[in-house]
Protein backbone atom coordinates (compact mmCIF):
# COMPACT_ATOMS: atom_id res chain seq x y z
CA UNK A 1 0.00 0.00 0.00
CA UNK A 2 2.85 2.21 -0.12
CA UNK A 3 3.52 5.26 2.25
CA UNK A 4 -0.29 5.94 1.61
CA UNK A 5 -3.09 4.66 4.36
CA UNK A 6 -5.47 2.74 4.06
CA UNK A 7 -8.71 4.74 2.41
CA UNK A 8 -10.54 1.70 4.10
CA UNK A 9 -9.86 -0.82 6.94
CA UNK A 10 -11.85 -3.60 8.09
CA UNK A 11 -11.82 -6.98 9.83
CA UNK A 12 -14.10 -9.35 10.69
CA UNK A 13 -14.95 -13.17 9.92
CA UNK A 14 -14.38 -14.63 6.83
CA UNK A 15 -16.14 -17.44 4.79
CA UNK A 16 -15.98 -19.80 2.14
CA UNK A 17 -19.44 -19.25 0.35
CA UNK A 18 -21.21 -21.65 -1.56
CA UNK A 19 -24.18 -20.38 -2.85
CA UNK A 20 -26.91 -22.38 -4.37
CA UNK A 21 -29.84 -20.80 -6.66
CA UNK A 22 -32.68 -21.44 -8.13
CA UNK A 23 -34.79 -22.93 -5.63
CA UNK A 24 -38.66 -22.58 -5.33
CA UNK A 25 -38.59 -23.34 -2.38
CA UNK A 26 -36.67 -24.53 1.00
CA UNK A 27 -36.30 -28.37 1.43
CA UNK A 28 -37.99 -30.26 4.10
CA UNK A 29 -36.55 -33.17 6.11
CA UNK A 30 -36.03 -36.49 4.41
CA UNK A 31 -36.16 -34.65 0.75
CA UNK A 32 -33.83 -33.76 -2.22
CA UNK A 33 -34.29 -30.67 -4.22
CA UNK A 34 -31.49 -29.79 -7.25
CA UNK A 35 -31.11 -26.02 -7.65
CA UNK A 36 -30.16 -24.59 -11.19
CA UNK A 37 -26.78 -22.52 -10.02
CA UNK A 38 -24.54 -22.90 -8.13
CA UNK A 39 -21.26 -20.34 -7.08
CA UNK A 40 -18.41 -20.85 -4.64
CA UNK A 41 -17.17 -16.99 -3.20
CA UNK A 42 -15.35 -15.63 -0.01
CA UNK A 43 -17.72 -14.24 2.16
CA UNK A 44 -18.51 -12.55 5.36
CA UNK A 45 -15.81 -9.44 5.42
CA UNK A 46 -14.67 -10.31 2.74
CA UNK A 47 -17.90 -8.68 0.49
CA UNK A 48 -16.70 -5.21 1.88
CA UNK A 49 -13.47 -5.64 0.90
CA UNK A 50 -13.63 -6.82 -2.51
CA UNK A 51 -16.74 -4.24 -3.07
CA UNK A 52 -14.31 -1.35 -1.85
CA UNK A 53 -11.49 -2.37 -3.57
CA UNK A 54 -13.59 -2.45 -6.92
CA UNK A 55 -14.22 0.85 -6.41
CA UNK A 56 -10.68 2.04 -6.53
CA UNK A 57 -10.09 2.32 -2.86
CA UNK A 58 -7.21 1.03 -1.03
CA UNK A 59 -8.26 -1.27 1.15
CA UNK A 60 -6.40 -2.70 4.32
CA UNK A 61 -8.33 -6.26 5.78
CA UNK A 62 -6.96 -7.99 8.91
CA UNK A 63 -8.94 -11.56 9.14
CA UNK A 64 -8.12 -14.96 9.69
CA UNK A 65 -7.56 -17.84 7.01
CA UNK A 66 -7.59 -21.36 8.16
CA UNK A 67 -4.64 -23.54 6.77
CA UNK A 68 -7.06 -25.14 4.36
CA UNK A 69 -7.82 -25.15 0.76
CA UNK A 70 -10.92 -23.30 1.60
CA UNK A 71 -8.43 -20.32 3.63
CA UNK A 72 -5.44 -20.60 0.52
CA UNK A 73 -8.53 -20.18 -2.17
CA UNK A 74 -9.97 -17.18 -0.06
CA UNK A 75 -6.29 -15.73 -0.08
CA UNK A 76 -5.54 -15.76 -3.40
CA UNK A 77 -8.58 -14.00 -4.53
CA UNK A 78 -8.74 -11.17 -2.11
CA UNK A 79 -4.74 -10.74 -2.49
CA UNK A 80 -4.00 -11.52 -6.42
CA UNK A 81 -7.22 -10.78 -8.05
CA UNK A 82 -8.82 -8.23 -6.08
CA UNK A 83 -5.80 -5.96 -4.53
CA UNK A 84 -6.91 -6.00 -0.88
CA UNK A 85 -4.19 -5.64 1.04
CA UNK A 86 -3.40 -8.24 3.60
CA UNK A 87 -0.62 -7.30 5.67
CA UNK A 88 -2.62 -7.21 8.99
CA UNK A 89 -4.23 -10.87 8.32
CA UNK A 90 -3.42 -14.04 9.62
CA UNK A 91 -2.80 -17.74 8.85
CA UNK A 92 -3.92 -20.02 12.03
CA UNK A 93 -2.53 -23.37 11.62
CA UNK A 94 -4.95 -25.99 12.61
CA UNK A 95 -7.70 -23.83 12.07
CA UNK A 96 -10.13 -24.39 9.65
CA UNK A 97 -11.98 -21.65 7.06
CA UNK A 98 -15.66 -21.40 8.40
CA UNK A 99 -17.89 -22.58 5.36
CA UNK A 100 -21.38 -21.40 4.59
CA UNK A 101 -23.84 -22.72 2.28
CA UNK A 102 -26.56 -19.94 1.26
CA UNK A 103 -29.68 -20.93 -0.21
CA UNK A 104 -31.06 -18.38 -2.19
CA UNK A 105 -34.86 -18.01 -1.84
CA UNK A 106 -38.04 -16.03 -3.12
CA UNK A 107 -39.47 -14.85 -0.11
CA UNK A 108 -42.84 -16.32 0.65
CA UNK A 109 -44.37 -13.34 2.45
CA UNK A 110 -44.50 -9.43 1.44
CA UNK A 111 -44.96 -7.41 -1.62
CA UNK A 112 -43.61 -7.61 -5.15
CA UNK A 113 -40.92 -5.21 -6.20
CA UNK A 114 -42.12 -2.56 -8.50
CA UNK A 115 -42.93 -4.61 -11.85
CA UNK A 116 -43.54 -7.98 -10.14
CA UNK A 117 -40.37 -8.98 -9.23
CA UNK A 118 -40.22 -10.68 -6.04
CA UNK A 119 -38.47 -10.14 -2.84
CA UNK A 120 -35.74 -12.44 -2.50
CA UNK A 121 -34.17 -13.96 1.06
CA UNK A 122 -31.50 -16.40 1.77
CA UNK A 123 -31.06 -18.86 4.40
CA UNK A 124 -27.98 -19.98 5.50
CA UNK A 125 -26.10 -22.68 7.09
CA UNK A 126 -22.97 -22.11 8.40
CA UNK A 127 -19.84 -24.86 10.14
CA UNK A 128 -16.72 -22.90 12.00
CA UNK A 129 -15.73 -21.92 14.65
CA UNK A 130 -14.77 -19.22 16.98
CA UNK A 131 -11.70 -17.27 14.95
CA UNK A 132 -7.91 -18.11 16.50
CA UNK A 133 -7.36 -14.36 16.55
CA UNK A 134 -9.67 -11.21 17.64
CA UNK A 135 -10.13 -8.44 16.21
CA UNK A 136 -8.18 -6.09 19.04
CA UNK A 137 -5.15 -8.84 18.48
CA UNK A 138 -5.23 -8.38 14.54
CA UNK A 139 -5.46 -4.76 14.59
CA UNK A 140 -3.44 -4.05 17.46
CA UNK A 141 -2.76 -0.15 17.21
CA UNK A 142 -4.65 0.04 13.95
CA UNK A 143 -3.24 2.02 11.30
CA UNK A 144 -3.93 5.75 10.13
CA UNK A 145 -7.25 4.93 7.76
CA UNK A 146 -9.69 7.52 5.62
CA UNK A 147 -12.55 5.75 6.87
CA UNK A 148 -13.15 2.25 8.53
CA UNK A 149 -16.23 -0.22 8.01
CA UNK A 150 -17.10 -1.80 10.91
CA UNK A 151 -20.44 -4.14 12.32
CA UNK A 152 -21.05 -2.74 16.39
CA UNK A 153 -21.89 -5.77 18.74
CA UNK A 154 -22.89 -5.93 22.31
CA UNK A 155 -19.11 -6.23 23.24
CA UNK A 156 -17.38 -3.18 22.20
CA UNK A 157 -13.74 -3.52 20.52
CA UNK A 158 -11.17 -1.83 21.63
CA UNK A 159 -9.49 -1.09 18.03
CA UNK A 160 -12.78 1.02 17.50
CA UNK A 161 -11.88 3.59 19.63
CA UNK A 162 -7.99 4.11 18.79
CA UNK A 163 -9.04 4.35 15.12
CA UNK A 164 -11.40 6.92 15.77
CA UNK A 165 -9.03 8.79 17.91
CA UNK A 166 -6.49 8.56 14.93
CA UNK A 167 -9.11 10.20 12.72
CA UNK A 168 -10.67 7.66 11.16
CA UNK A 169 -13.77 8.38 10.36
CA UNK A 170 -16.08 5.29 11.42
CA UNK A 171 -19.09 3.87 9.44
CA UNK A 172 -21.12 1.38 11.26
CA UNK A 173 -24.13 -1.48 10.33
CA UNK A 174 -25.32 -4.12 13.07
CA UNK A 175 -26.36 -7.05 12.44
CA UNK A 176 -29.76 -9.30 13.81
CA UNK A 177 -30.41 -9.64 17.61
CA UNK A 178 -30.81 -13.72 17.96
CA UNK A 179 -31.83 -12.70 21.87
CA UNK A 180 -34.06 -10.44 20.33
CA UNK A 181 -33.46 -8.05 23.28
CA UNK A 182 -32.27 -5.15 21.02
CA UNK A 183 -30.37 -3.63 24.09
CA UNK A 184 -30.22 0.06 23.70
CA UNK A 185 -26.92 -0.08 25.29
CA UNK A 186 -25.43 -0.60 21.89
CA UNK A 187 -26.13 2.71 20.64
CA UNK A 188 -23.98 3.83 22.70
CA UNK A 189 -20.83 3.19 20.55
CA UNK A 190 -22.36 5.76 17.96
CA UNK A 191 -20.70 8.24 20.16
CA UNK A 192 -17.39 6.85 17.98
CA UNK A 193 -19.03 6.34 14.36
CA UNK A 194 -19.35 8.91 11.69
CA UNK A 195 -22.56 7.05 9.93
CA UNK A 196 -24.58 4.28 10.85
CA UNK A 197 -26.14 1.86 8.60
CA UNK A 198 -28.71 -0.61 9.45
CA UNK A 199 -31.94 -1.59 7.83
CA UNK A 200 -35.19 -1.25 8.56
CA UNK A 201 -35.68 -3.71 11.11
CA UNK A 202 -32.42 -3.47 13.01
CA UNK A 203 -33.32 0.39 12.85
CA UNK A 204 -37.01 0.40 14.17
CA UNK A 205 -36.03 -2.63 17.08
CA UNK A 206 -33.09 -0.53 18.25
CA UNK A 207 -35.05 2.43 18.83
CA UNK A 208 -38.05 1.25 19.43
CA UNK A 209 -39.99 2.87 16.89
CA UNK A 210 -43.03 1.92 13.83
CA UNK A 211 -40.95 3.18 10.92
CA UNK A 212 -38.09 3.65 8.75
CA UNK A 213 -38.39 7.61 9.30
CA UNK A 214 -39.12 7.76 12.54
CA UNK A 215 -35.73 5.32 13.07
CA UNK A 216 -33.86 7.53 10.86
CA UNK A 217 -35.25 10.52 13.49
CA UNK A 218 -33.35 8.77 16.63
CA UNK A 219 -30.51 8.06 15.00
CA UNK A 220 -29.56 11.00 13.40
CA UNK A 221 -29.38 12.35 16.76
CA UNK A 222 -26.72 9.92 17.87
CA UNK A 223 -24.56 10.26 14.71
CA UNK A 224 -23.75 12.40 12.53
CA UNK A 225 -24.83 10.47 9.08
CA UNK A 226 -27.58 8.38 9.58
CA UNK A 227 -28.81 5.82 6.73
CA UNK A 228 -31.70 3.33 6.86
CA UNK A 229 -31.80 0.48 4.36
CA UNK A 230 -35.12 -0.68 3.33
CA UNK A 231 -34.69 -3.59 0.67
CA UNK A 232 -37.29 -3.12 -1.90
CA UNK A 233 -38.49 0.26 -0.94
CA UNK A 234 -34.75 1.71 -1.20
CA UNK A 235 -33.10 3.61 1.77
CA UNK A 236 -33.35 6.60 3.74
CA UNK A 237 -30.95 8.91 4.92
CA UNK A 238 -30.22 12.66 7.09
CA UNK A 239 -26.77 13.70 6.80
CA UNK A 240 -26.40 16.52 10.07
CA UNK A 241 -23.62 17.90 8.83
CA UNK A 242 -24.75 19.59 5.75
CA UNK A 243 -28.38 19.14 6.45
CA UNK A 244 -29.01 17.08 3.96
CA UNK A 245 -32.27 14.70 3.79
CA UNK A 246 -32.93 12.02 1.12
CA UNK A 247 -35.65 9.04 0.16
CA UNK A 248 -34.29 6.99 -2.76
CA UNK A 249 -36.85 3.90 -4.28
CA UNK A 250 -35.18 0.66 -5.23
CA UNK A 251 -34.40 -0.55 -8.74
CA UNK A 252 -36.92 -3.29 -10.21
CA UNK A 253 -33.93 -5.41 -11.27
CA UNK A 254 -34.32 -9.38 -11.33
CA UNK A 255 -32.80 -11.30 -7.82
CA UNK A 256 -30.67 -13.95 -8.66
CA UNK A 257 -29.06 -13.75 -4.92
CA UNK A 258 -28.89 -11.33 -2.49
CA UNK A 259 -25.97 -12.84 -0.24
CA UNK A 260 -24.00 -9.20 0.52
CA UNK A 261 -26.00 -6.64 -0.97
CA UNK A 262 -25.96 -4.88 2.08
CA UNK A 263 -22.12 -5.03 2.32
CA UNK A 264 -22.18 -3.73 -1.36
CA UNK A 265 -24.20 -0.92 0.06
CA UNK A 266 -22.17 0.05 2.70
CA UNK A 267 -19.20 0.01 0.66
CA UNK A 268 -20.74 2.27 -2.09
CA UNK A 269 -21.93 4.44 0.01
CA UNK A 270 -18.48 5.03 1.50
CA UNK A 271 -16.90 5.30 -1.87
CA UNK A 272 -19.30 8.09 -2.67
CA UNK A 273 -18.49 9.57 0.70
CA UNK A 274 -14.74 10.12 0.29
CA UNK A 275 -15.76 11.46 -2.91
CA UNK A 276 -17.17 14.47 -1.46
CA UNK A 277 -21.61 13.71 -3.21
CA UNK A 278 -24.32 15.00 -2.40
CA UNK A 279 -26.40 12.78 0.05
CA UNK A 280 -28.88 12.40 -2.31
CA UNK A 281 -26.08 10.91 -5.13
CA UNK A 282 -24.75 9.03 -2.44
CA UNK A 283 -27.77 6.80 -1.51
CA UNK A 284 -28.75 6.59 -5.51
CA UNK A 285 -25.08 4.92 -5.98
CA UNK A 286 -25.13 2.77 -3.04
CA UNK A 287 -28.50 1.61 -3.91
CA UNK A 288 -27.32 1.23 -7.54
CA UNK A 289 -24.50 -1.07 -6.58
CA UNK A 290 -26.19 -2.98 -4.36
CA UNK A 291 -28.88 -3.92 -7.36
CA UNK A 292 -26.48 -4.84 -9.15
CA UNK A 293 -24.87 -7.56 -6.70
CA UNK A 294 -28.00 -9.56 -6.89
CA UNK A 295 -27.84 -10.09 -10.16
CA UNK A 296 -24.71 -12.32 -9.61
CA UNK A 297 -23.82 -15.33 -7.14
CA UNK A 298 -22.02 -14.59 -3.96
CA UNK A 299 -21.88 -11.70 -1.86
CA UNK A 300 -17.80 -10.50 -2.71
CA UNK A 301 -17.39 -11.40 -6.21
CA UNK A 302 -21.09 -9.91 -6.92
CA UNK A 303 -19.64 -6.43 -5.94
CA UNK A 304 -19.81 -4.97 -9.60
CA UNK A 305 -17.35 -1.97 -9.16
CA UNK A 306 -16.53 0.80 -11.38
CA UNK A 307 -16.79 -1.66 -14.34
CA UNK A 308 -20.12 -2.61 -13.72
CA UNK A 309 -22.17 0.84 -13.17
CA UNK A 310 -20.18 2.21 -16.15
CA UNK A 311 -21.48 -0.79 -17.99
CA UNK A 312 -24.94 -0.18 -16.72
CA UNK A 313 -25.13 3.57 -17.21
CA UNK A 314 -24.19 2.99 -20.54
CA UNK A 315 -26.89 0.16 -21.14
CA UNK A 316 -29.83 2.58 -19.75
CA UNK A 317 -32.26 3.34 -21.77
CA UNK A 318 -35.28 4.89 -19.41
CA UNK A 319 -35.44 8.30 -19.39
CA UNK A 320 -36.40 8.63 -15.99
CA UNK A 321 -33.50 6.82 -14.43
CA UNK A 322 -31.11 8.64 -16.94
CA UNK A 323 -32.37 11.68 -15.32
CA UNK A 324 -32.11 9.90 -11.74
CA UNK A 325 -28.70 8.63 -12.00
CA UNK A 326 -26.97 11.25 -14.59
CA UNK A 327 -24.83 12.42 -12.01
CA UNK A 328 -23.21 9.55 -13.18
CA UNK A 329 -21.84 10.67 -16.29
CA UNK A 330 -19.57 13.05 -14.00
CA UNK A 331 -18.63 10.56 -11.79
CA UNK A 332 -17.62 7.24 -13.32
CA UNK A 333 -14.11 7.42 -14.40
CA UNK A 334 -12.68 7.87 -17.33
CA UNK A 335 -11.16 4.62 -17.00
CA UNK A 336 -13.42 2.52 -15.61
CA UNK A 337 -11.38 -0.50 -15.42
CA UNK A 338 -11.09 -4.16 -16.64
CA UNK A 339 -13.91 -6.53 -16.11
CA UNK A 340 -14.56 -7.58 -13.19
CA UNK A 341 -14.11 -11.61 -12.59
CA UNK A 342 -17.34 -12.79 -11.05
CA UNK A 343 -17.78 -15.73 -8.89
CA UNK A 344 -17.51 -19.57 -10.69
CA UNK A 345 -20.58 -20.72 -11.54
CA UNK A 346 -22.31 -23.89 -12.60
CA UNK A 347 -23.79 -24.45 -14.87
CA UNK A 348 -22.37 -21.95 -17.27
Amino acid sequence: MGDEGPDVLLTGLLFYDLVLTGLGKPPTPGEEIWTEGMGVSPGGIANLAVAASRFGLRTSLATVFGDDRYGAYCREVLADQEGVDLALSRTADGWHTPVTVSLALPRALGPARAGGTPFHDRALVTHGQEPAYSQDVLMGDPPEARTALVHIEAEPRAWLAKAAANGTQIYADVGWDPTQQWSTDLLDQLSLCHAFLPNEAEAMAYTRTDSAVAALGTLSELVPVAVVTRGGDGAVAVDQTTGEYADVPALDIDVLDPTGAGDVFGASFVAASLGGWPLEERLRFAVLAAGLSVRRHGGALAAPGWYGVHRWWHSLSDPELRRAYGFLADRIPAAPGPPVQYAPVTPR
